[in-house]
């Protein structure tokens, strides 16, 4: 009786294992070619980000506010107005008409000061674990280097950067350090796009 149900145990562990390789075992994807900047979609704000609003001969409507996690922001005479999810021309017009109530032809400027709702994450045998703002293209050299680089224990041969697509499916792109320094893998220092995440085996 206790072989049987030690056979059966075993069996169960087996078929875990093989479930946990299944699963580590992603087919890669092949590297995304290079975003076509005339492709790219326009910015959307986001809750962290940093707005410096000015209106024009109005000084003391001049402000730089965060925008807060309900997505709103406080700003002088019109308390809270919305900001996360509208591009920069759109809170404007929304200003501009919300002002018009109390001044003659505002004048206004809004200006995304700081990016901070979109970013990319490195994790791994690095330094530091860090979550970096995208404020400009990113690539996946360039994010590790500020992680501090690879730790003593990196396997420079297998990175990941595990991407969510726009159907929530996950796509993983392989990067092999030495292999691309050595001109063997081009193409394999993507831009990373927000919410990627870059993961450096050990």
């Amino acid at each position: 009786m206790q072989s049987q149900v030690r056979k059966t145990v075993w069996v169960c562990v087996l078929l875990a294992a093989w479930a946990l390789v299944g699963c580590s075992a992603r087919t890669p994807s092949l590297p995304p070619p290079d975003p076509n900047p005339m492709d790219r979609e326009t910015y959307r704000i986001g809750v962290t980000d940093v707005l410096q609003i000015s209106v024009w001969k109005n000084p003391e409507l001049d402000v730089i506010v965060p925008v807060r996690s309900d997505g709103k922001i406080s700003f002088p005479l019109l308390d809270d107005v919305q900001a996360e999810g509208l591009m920069v021309m759109e809170l404007k017009a929304i200003l501009t008409r919300e002002l018009a109530e109390y001044i003659t032809a505002p004048d206004v400027t809004v200006i995304v000061r700081e990016m901070n709702s979109q970013f990319v994450s490195v994790m791994g045998a690095v330094p530091k674990n860090v979550r970096i703002p995208l404020t400009r293209d990113l690539r996946v050299l360039e994010a590790i280097a500020m992680a501090g680089g690879f730790n003593t224990f990196a396997d420079k041969k297998h990175i990941r950067i595990v991407r969510r697509g726009p159907d929530g499916e996950e796509v993983e792109f392989r990067f092999d350090y030495n292999a691309y320094i050595k001109g063997k893998a081009p193409g394999t220092n993507i831009v990373l796009q927000h919410g990627d995440m870059v993961i450096v085996a050990e």
